[in-house]
């Protein structure tokens, strides 16, 4: 499966209609970014059951700015709408494997109920 160009106008909706998401934020004038692409489309060909979406930050400046991304390539991972992981840094094929699994091993209701506490103290606070 080929990664798909993420937007302000698609993003909301392509992540709440699939389980996993990985996002590449990228610039073209990136020479990392234009390195880690392939490592992020080849991981796309063997995971069918993940959605790999890029977000061009020079277009994109809202959304960008929206998770607060300040360093190029950042890598971003989304299962059942909550952040898992983000970093910047291109990591190499081996490593996005190893971040792919640890992401589709989690227990996503211990998840959720850590966010639910966050969030619950937070507004307590």
């Amino acid at each position: 499966m080929a990664t798909m160009e993420l937007t302000k106008e698609n993003f909301e909706a392509v992540v709440a209609s699939h389980d996993t998401v990985l996002v590449d934020f990228w610039a073209s004038w990136c020479g990392p970014c234009r390195m880690f692409g392939p490592v992020v489309e080849a991981a796309s060909d063997l995971h069918p059951d993940v959605v790999f979406g890029t977000v061009d930050t020079e277009a994109q400046v809202e959304l960008a700015g929206s998770f607060g991304i300040q360093s190029i390539p950042t890598l971003m991972i989304l299962r059942e709408q909550v952040v898992v992981y983000s970093q910047p840094g291109a990591v190499p094929g081996d490593v996005l494997e190893e971040l792919i699994a640890r992401a589709a091993s989690l227990d996503m209701d211990e998840v959720h109920r850590q966010v639910s506490d966050r969030t619950s103290g937070q507004a307590a606070s």
